[in-house]
């Protein structure tokens, strides 16, 4: 019975900790498709966010910020819960262009992920290893996170 509800929670292959190789989800929007894998050999920011969350909205300068001042790195925002309409005036509205960002309407890379309230971010190596998990907004300038993303 123990089990049962211990492990009942866990109904998706999502990553279980840090340390584990981040799964792989390619979602498709129009001309555009994008792969976790695309990005092998980069340090990657995967943040789930939707258009009705204020906290993302919170967040998001941070990140844009962050791309500014760390090209090397890939910001990935990937969109979901979020209708097609809402996902490009939110990205106009935020002047969002210099990250990228894609509508996942099915949900699957946030099903592969195990995420459903956004913000919730993935720090994954040039090895493809999940190195950090953030949940919730946070400032992606602090000096403290700076200095994690440039020791990776």
């Amino acid at each position: 019975m123990l089990c049962l509800v211990l492990c009942s929670c866990n109904r998706t292959p999502h990553p279980g900790s840090i340390g584990d190789p981040a799964p792989n989800f390619t979602v498709h929007q129009g001309a555009q498709t994008v792969s976790l894998d695309q990005y092998r050999g980069k340090i990657v920011v995967l943040n789930f966010w939707a258009s009705w969350c204020g906290p993302c909205l919170e967040e998001f300068p941070s990140l844009v910020q962050l791309q500014k001042d760390m090209p090397n790195i890939v910001v990935l925002a990937v969109a979901f819960q979020t209708d097609e309409p809402s996902y490009r005036q939110y990205l106009v509205d935020n002047n969002l262009s210099s990250i990228t960002t894609i509508d996942d309407v099915t949900n699957h890379a946030s099903d592969v992920f195990g995420t459903y309230r956004p913000p919730e971010s993935y720090i994954i190596d040039r090895k493809g290893i999940i190195r950090r998990k953030v949940i919730g907004p946070i400032n992606w300038t602090d000096p403290e996170m700076l200095n994690f993303l440039k020791n990776l």
